[in-house]
């Protein structure tokens, strides 16, 4: 009897590509797959690719560099890459790297067993569709196959796609238009979730304030969504990214204020404060409308915690307009930010506008100056919650001291706080008294351990 052949995945990007890489390991065990321990004795590799800047497409063939030497050594091992940069390059990852076996792209990655199968006996295969098919897409079932790292959390997808035109952003283009699951789809799979000792949901979409809005004529769903989420017995926590600026509504917020598991927790791109900025975007809204969605998002949920993403360098923007920035961002008042240099991609409205990108050293110094704003109001919020005793969600030793364990509060901040034996397991709920307000975390001592992990053995989730 032959071996089972073993795999394994290297994801790069956010966390629907994470989600999706879950789906294809539990996908590949269903399959009859086993777990390799590193890729120097993987029968396959697959790499699961990002393509929203142009540093996610160096890791990629900095990866498939690597692998190389490795594939001279074992012919028999297969490579695969999917995921975004797949979906948008196609053929042309094979003609740079022709040590590459398959190729599939967003639409189709259930496919990619077969493909791994056919490349075997037919040679090297390139499968990438140009659109979803929306019944696949809504009757995806990420939980049937779901293999988690993580017992206590999971994620889940309620939309994929987005309907978006961000002068900047490929992902239309590489997710297709907007598909949103059936509503009762996913109050089971949360249900079934629950069930298995899941405490902590994330949800999912590239713009889940959209939700449900090709399912009914009535428009958007996804406070309805949080408020049925929400009543799901055992789920203690509730999350969710990314929502659109311009389509956060009062409800949403009302929700989110309502329903208890849903956590005080916000994260709403800006992207830019200035008005022009923003028009040639394409976000659709005004830097004015931002601060007021937010206001109201404050006023409504106690002790909300707010996060954003920042472009810096979008092509055109002035001094002045930059500045325009700083001021919105230093009146958002911000615990935390991703910032990012902007990056064309080809095929987006912003990649044609070469005779307005913005030059590298003045890139560097906005760069410099909004960290300071943005480090300066983190520290701020903070030092603000020193003192105070936080609900803590325990994930495990700290990454940088073992003698730390690490959780998350309700509003997603990171604690540190010093190892104990009666709160070392993943998925242990702990109160915490903050010590200290760093800009990207948390100090504190163990005050009490409230409850241990409700999750059972490590198992693939299946939903009927």
């Amino acid at each position: 009897m032959a071996e089972p052949r073993s795999f394994v995945i290297r994801t790069f990007g956010c966390q629907m590509n994470e989600h999706d890489s879950e789906r294809l390991a539990g996908q590949l065990l269903a399959e009859g797959y086993v777990r390799a321990e590193s890729e120097h004795d993987a029968d396959v590799v697959f790499l699961n690719t990002c393509t929203i800047r142009e540093n996610a497409d160096l890791k990629l063939y900095s990866a498939l560099g690597h692998l190389k030497a490795e594939k001279l050594r074992r012919p028999g091992m297969q490579i695969a890459v999917g995921g975004c940069l797949a979906q948008r390059e196609r053929g042309e990852i094979r003609a740079h790297a022709a040590w590459v076996d398959v190729v599939v792209g967003t639409h189709n990655l259930a496919a990619t067993p077969s493909l791994l199968a056919r490349a075997r006996d037919e040679g090297p295969v390139v499968e990438v569709l140009d659109a979803p098919d929306p019944e696949a897409a809504r009757d995806m079932a990420p939980a049937l196959y779901a293999v988690r790292d993580t017992q206590w959390a999971a994620w889940m997808t309620i939309q994929t796609g987005c309907d978006n035109s961000c002068a900047f952003c490929i992902v239309p283009d590489v997710r297709g238009r907007e598909i949103s699951r059936p509503f009762g789809d996913l109050v089971s799979e949360a249900t079934a979730l629950a069930g298995r000792g899941v405490t902590e949901i994330t949800v999912l979409g590239q713009n889940v304030n959209s939700y449900g809005r090709d399912l009914t004529r009535r428009g958007p769903l996804f406070a309805e969504l949080l408020r049925a989420l929400g009543a799901v017995e055992g789920i203690e926590r509730i999350r969710f990214t990314s929502p659109h600026p311009k389509d956060l509504r009062a409800e949403t917020i009302a929700a989110m204020a309502e329903t208890p598991a849903v956590c005080p927790q916000l994260h709403l791109p800006l992207q830019s404060g200035s008005n022009r900025v923003l028009s040639a975007m394409r976000r659709g809204y005004r830097a004015e409308r931002y601060l007021e969605r937010l206001a109201l998002a404050r006023a409504s949920i106690e002790d909300l915690a707010v996060t954003t993403d920042l472009i810096v360098g979008f092509p055109g923007e002035t001094d002045a307009e930059f500045d325009e920035t700083l001021a919105v961002v230093a009146e958002a008042r911000y615990d935390g930010a991703y910032t990012f240099i902007f990056s064309p991609r080809a095929g987006t409205r912003a990649a044609a506008m070469t005779d307005d990108f913005v030059a590298d050293e003045v890139i560097k110094e906005r760069f410099a100056r909004l960290k300071e704003v943005l480090d300066r109001s983190a520290t701020a919020r903070h030092a603000a919650r020193e003192g105070r005793r936080e609900e803590v969600l325990v994930e495990g030793p700290s990454k940088r001291n073992a003698a730390m364990l690490s959780g998350r509060t309700r509003q997603g901040k990171l604690v540190h706080f010093p190892t104990s034996d009666e709160a070392s397991r993943p998925g242990t709920l702990v109160m915490v008294d903050v010590t200290r307000g760093a800009p990207y975390h948390l100090r504190g001592e163990l005050a009490s351990v409230v409850r241990g992990p409700r999750h059972r053995s490590r198992i693939a989730l299946s939903v009927s």
